[in-house]
C-alpha cells in the first residue's frame, strides 16, 4: 500500500469511529421502543431534511448517476433524475405533513402499525403483509448496501471484499443497535454533508484537470446524441441511439417510488414540529435537485478528463469518483486526506441508506410481527433488548445475501425501490387523502402491487418492445386501481375510522 493509499484509509477509518461515537452517545436517550424507532418525534427540520434525503440517495448518487452520465449521455440520466427530483417534491408536497400529523394522532410509530390504525385492522392482516414486505424487500436491499461497502474497499486498496463487507456492516449495526433512529438521522444528517463536500471537490479538481469548463462542454458535444433527452450516445458504436416516449415514461416512474418508501416517510412521522416541514420540504427539495445536478456534471467531466488523457477509459464507470479521488491523492498529504473525505463520502452514502432499512426491517419484525401481530405481552427493557436482537440477525441475514461479491448492486436496489413504490404507495396516498377507502381495498391492493413487481419484472417486460417498462408503473397502477375497486365493493369503514380522517382533513 502506497503512502495516500494509507492516508486515504486513516482518514475513512477516523470517519467510521466517529460514526460509532454517534450512535453510543444517542444510546443514553433511548428509554422506550418510541424512542429507538421514532426518536420520540424529537427531529428538527434540518435533520429531517437532510436525512430523509441521505438515506434515499443511498451510493447512486456518488457512483450511479456519475457513472450513467460518462456511459450514455444526458437522456437516461437526466430522465432519471428528473423524475427523483419532481417525486421527492411531491412525496413533501402531499404526505409529509399529514402522514406526521395521522400517526401521532392515532398513536403509531411504524408504517405498518400506521396501516393498521388508520383502517382500524383489528386482526392486523394489513400490518402483517405490510410488515412482511418490509422484511422481504429490505434485507436484499440492506445486502447491496454491505457489498457496496466491501466492494469499495477492495477496489481501492485490494482489501479481501469479504472482510471489508463484514467490517463495514459491524460499523453500521454497531451505532444503529445503539443509538437507534436518533443516531441512524444524525449520521445521515453528518453524512449529507460529507456527500456534499465530496460533490463540490470532485467538480473542482476534476475541471483543473480536464482542462477547464469548456473543454468539458466541447468534448461531451462532439459525441453523437450525448446533450439530447431525445436520444442516447451508444459508446460501444460511436452513434446516437433514441431514447423513446415509451423509455422516458418508464424513466420518470422512478419517482412514484417515493411514496413508499418506508425509511423516508418514517423521517416524516418522526419531525418534531409539523408546521416546520415546510422549511424540511425546501432545504429537502434544494439539496436534491442540486446535489444530483453536481454528480451528473462529475459523470460528465469524468469523460473530459478521459478524452484528454487524465484517466483511462473507464470499464466501469460507476467507479468515476473512486478514481479522480485515487488521482487527487497523489498529489502529497493534504490532498491524500482531502481524497479520504470525499470517498468517506461514498461510504457515508451507502451508510445512511443501510442503517434506516435496518431500523425499517428490525421494526417489522420485533414491534409489528411479534408485539402487533402475534402480542407478544413484554416491558419496555425488554421491547429494546428484542429491537436490537432483529436488528442483528437482519443484518446477518444482509451479510449472507452480500457475500457473493459479483452481485448487482443496482438490478437489487431498484427491484425493491419498485416493491416498496407499488406495495405501499398506492395505500398510503389513499389512505391519507380518499374517505372512502377500506382495509379490504388497502390489503387487495397492497398484495396486487408486490405480486405484479414480479410478474411484471420477470414474465411482462423480457418480452420487451412497448413491455420494456420499469415494472415500478405498470405495478404501481394496477395497485391503485385494485384498491379504488375493492374499496367500492365493500362497505364504507366504520364511523369512528371516518371521524378519525375527518379529523386530519379539517385541520390545516
Amino acid at each position: 500500500m502506497s503512502n495516500s493509499d494509507v492516508t486515504m484509509l486513516v482518514t475513512m477509518g477516523l470517519y467510521l469511529v466517529f460514526m460509532l461515537l454517534v450512535g453510543f452517545w444517542f444510546s443514553k436517550k433511548n428509554e422506550t421502543t418510541s424512542d429507538f424507532y421514532l426518536g420520540g418525534r424529537h427531529l428538527g427540520p434540518l435533520v429531517t431534511a437532510m436525512s430523509a434525503e441521505a438515506s434515499d440517495m443511498s451510493s447512486y448518487l456518488l457512483m450511479g448517476l456519475p457513472g450513467l452520465a460518462y456511459l450514455s449521455g444526458a437522456a437516461d440520466v437526466g430522465w432519471t433524475a428528473i423524475g427523483l427530483a419532481v417525486g421527492t417534491y411531491l412525496n413533501w408536497l402531499f404526505v409529509a405533513k399529514r402522514l406526521r400529523r395521522y400517526s401521532a394522532d392515532i398513536g403509531a410509530i411504524t408504517i405498518p402499525s400506521f396501516f393498521r390504525k388508520r383502517y382500524k385492522d383489528e386482526r392486523g392482516i394489513l400490518m402483517l403483509i405490510a410488515a412482511l414486505e418490509i422484511v422481504i424487500f429490505f434485507t436484499p436491499y440492506t445486502a447491496s448496501g454491505f457489498a457496496a461497502c466491501g466492494k469499495l474497499f477492495g477496489t481501492l486498496f485490494g482489501i479481501d471484499y469479504h472482510l471489508a463487507m463484514i467490517v463495514s456492516a459491524l460499523v453500521i449495526i454497531s451505532y444503529t443497535m445503539t443509538g437507534g433512529f436518533l443516531a441512524a438521522s444524525t449520521t445521515d444528517f453528518v453524512q449529507s454533508i460529507i456527500m456534499t463536500i465530496a460533490l463540490v471537490i470532485m467538480v473542482f479538481f476534476g475541471l483543473e484537470k480536464a482542462g477547464g469548463v469548456s473543454a468539458v462542454i466541447d468534448n461531451a458535444r462532439s459525441l453523437p446524441g450525448y446533450f439530447s433527452l431525445s436520444q442516447t450516445y451508444d459508446a460501444a458504436s460511436g452513434t446516437a441511439l433514441p431514447y423513446g416516449f415509451i423509455t422516458i415514461v418508464s424513466t420518470l416512474a422512478w419517482g412514484l417510488g417515493y411514496f413508499g418508501m418506508p425509511h423516508i416517510l418514517l423521517r416524516f412521522m418522526a419531525i418534531e414540529d409539523e408546521d416546520k416541514l415546510k422549511i424540511s420540504r425546501r432545504v429537502a427539495s434544494v439539496w436534491v435537485v442540486i446535489s444530483m445536478g453536481i454528480a451528473v456534471f462529475i459523470g460528465i467531466i469524468g469523460l473530459g478528463m478521459s478524452n484528454a488523457g487524465v484517466l483511462p477509459a473507464l470499464e466501469d464507470s460507476e467507479t468515476i469518483i473512486i478514481q479522480i479521488s485515487t488521482l487527487l491523492s497523489t498529489n502529497g498529504l493534504i490532498f491524500a486526506v482531502i481524497a479520504g473525505i470525499v470517498l468517506s463520502g461514498i461510504l457515508a452514502s451507502t451508510m445512511s441508506t443501510s442503517d434506516s432499512q435496518l431500523l425499517a426491517a428490525s421494526s417489522a419484525v420485533s414491534e409489528d410481527i411479534l408485539r402487533g401481530f402475534f402480542h407478544v405481552k413484554i416491558s419496555e427493557r425488554a421491547g429494546m433488548l428484542l429491537a436490537r436482537i432483529t436488528l442483528v440477525v437482519i443484518a446477518i441475514l444482509g451479510v449472507i445475501l452480500a457475500w457473493d461479491s459479483n452481485s448487482s448492486v443496482f438490478v437489487i436496489v431498484s427491484f425493491a425501490w419498485a416493491g416498496f413504490g407499488a406495495s405501499f404507495g398506492p395505500v398510503m396516498l389513499l389512505a391519507l387523502f380518499w374517505r372512502r377507502s377500506t382495509r379490504q381495498g388497502a390489503i387487495a391492493g397492497m398484495a396486487a402491487g408486490g405480486i405484479m413487481v414480479f410478474i411484471w419484472k420477470f414474465m411482462i417486460r423480457p418480452m420487451g418492445g412497448a413491455w420494456n417498462i420499469y415494472e415500478l408503473l405498470p405495478a404501481f397502477l394496477v395497485a391503485i386501481i385494485i384498491n379504488v375497486i375493492v374499496s367500492l365493493l365493500t362497505p364504507q369503514p366504520a364511523h369512528s375510522v371516518l371521524a378519525a380522517f375527518d379529523r386530519q382533513k379539517s385541520k390545516k
